[in-house]
């Protein structure tokens, strides 16, 4: 095990001083459950007591699912009451609380709320995904990619392992752009991803998975393909995994477990494939797609979509193009204004 008890305190210092930017006296909730590592947690706690404000650490078991799925084995009210009352609230749930009854009343209720989910965090991803990054560049980074989706009408991603997929997209929807900062009241999200709600029924083509789906299944041994139509997963193709996650698919019994959610860049300089969502979703050059409930973050008009529950996959070393033109190839950033930020970020 790394032990980096030097760098997971800078980490935490940067998250809650940097990041949140914390004052003295704010109510600081932290969540976690059984899964969680409980070294982030102290250390994060501790940060925010060095910084003056008021740490409060919540503990749940883990539940057998995430979203809505996990609400009947959750302390809903007690964790809807402490929320209502919190400035900031960081999500180290390793099964999480996104999009669940807790989350939901909370985010309605607390419009002060500052928002920063960064489920199943460790002690490596702490250090390399908040501690060793070079936020400013980062920033001008994504924020000049956001610029350019917001600017775009129509989509086309294909990957090596066979995805070739095309959509378009209505510049009135919202874009979720994560740059790291919880700084603002809302829901914020770790630095390196940004995404957007297609026009659902425009999305068509093969969508390929072949980094990791979680969940039910984490990082994959073979490619999940997806036929596309209309927005809908008409068709799955693959092997073991490929069936199993069209079984977790129908097993909910509801027609928007089948359909897409959003499309996501993926843009963060240190991220791995690990099998854990919030570090994959942001591997340098991947695309990510949920599929099921669309949240209000990314909904049209701020109307969410239901749906019992909502999965992440990954698409990597993916290539794009916006209007035609080309973003990236295989995962490499070849957009000449972009190309000077990213050998910033060690990423050319």
């Amino acid at each position: 095990m790394l032990r980096y008890d030097y760098e997971l305190a800078k980490a935490a210092d940067i998250l809650v001083r940097e990041l949140f930017e914390l004052k003295r006296g704010e109510t600081f909730v932290i969540t976690a459950d059984t899964e969680s590592d409980w070294r982030v947690v102290n250390a994060t706690a501790a940060a925010a007591h060095v910084c003056g404000a008021k740490p409060m650490v919540i503990l749940t078991h883990s539940p057998l699912g995430v979203s809505e799925a996990a609400d009947p084995m959750l302390p809903v009210d007690a964790l809807v009451g402490a929320l209502k009352g919190a400035s900031a609230w960081v999500e180290f749930n390793n099964e999480w609380l996104l999009y669940s009854t807790p989350y939901n009343e909370a985010m309605a209720a607390n419009k002060e709320l500052r928002y920063m989910n960064l489920v199943g965090m460790n002690v490596d991803m702490m250090v390399r995904l908040i501690g060793r990054v070079n936020y400013p560049v980062l920033s001008e980074f994504l924020q000049k990619v956001y610029d350019m989706t917001l600017q775009t009408t129509h989509f086309r991603f294909t990957t090596p392992a066979g995805e070739d997929l095309e959509f378009d997209f209505d510049p009135e929807r919202r874009v979720s752009l994560s740059k790291g900062y919880a700084n603002q009241p809302g829901s914020n999200f770790l630095a390196g991803q940004i995404a957007w709600a297609p026009k659902f029924e425009t999305i068509n083509g093969v969508l390929v998975f072949d980094g990791s789906v979680v969940p039910p299944l984490g990082k994959l041994d073979q490619p999940i393909r997806m036929t596309v139509e209309k927005g809908e997963i008409t068709k799955v193709e693959g092997g073991r995994e490929a069936v199993e996650f069209e079984r977790w698919m129908n097993s909910w019994n509801h027609p928007q477990m089948r359909r897409l959610a959003h499309a996501s860049w993926s843009f963060h300089p240190g991220a791995l494939l690990t099998g854990d969502i919030v570090e994959d979703e942001r591997v340098w050059g991947a695309t990510e797609w949920g599929i099921g409930a669309v949240g209000p973050i990314l909904s049209y008009q701020d109307e969410p979509i239901y749906a019992p529950s909502h999965t992440d996959g990954i698409c990597l070393n993916t290539s794009a193009w916006l209007d035609g033109k080309p973003l990236m190839e295989k995962g490499q950033i070849v957009n000449e204004e972009l190309l000077p930020l990213a050998e910033k970020l060690g990423k050319a």
